[in-house]
């Protein structure tokens, strides 16, 4: 899914990972994370692809969001068990979006674009 986001300027927190052999219990610590971090305050979405290489973009309003979340009990438990089970290799980046442009099609949908929905 293609996060919807509000007008800029907001923030992405970009982290590549490259997964060891072992990624026992990954897949479902990933949904917990991902279904707490919609629950904190200045969160507005998240895009996620998981291949060879997993690629998640988390959206938030502010860097004190973003610093909140990092802080975060459980957050913090599941960035241990990465550093030391599941990550071969990661980088995490923040940065300030500036510009957001949409485009494309519905499915069963005339074309349409540069249309915002409202942030969560």
């Amino acid at each position: 899914m293609i996060a919807s986001t509000p007008d800029p300027p907001y923030y992405a927190v970009i982290f590549t990972s490259i997964g060891t052999d072992d990624m026992q219990g990954y897949e479902r610590m990933a949904r917990h994370m991902e279904e707490l971090a919609c629950q904190q305050p200045g969160f507005l979405g998240v895009e996620s692809v998981r291949d060879d290489m997993g690629i998640t973009v988390s959206y938030w309003k502010d860097e004190a969001s973003i610093r909140a979340w990092k802080r975060h009990v459980e957050h913090q438990v599941a960035q241990r068990k990465g550093r030391t089970d599941w990550y071969a290799r990661y980088h995490v980046r923040v940065a300030r979006v500036e510009r957001d442009q949409a485009g494309g099609r519905e499915v069963g949908s005339p074309s349409r674009s540069g249309s915002h929905a409202t942030a969560r």
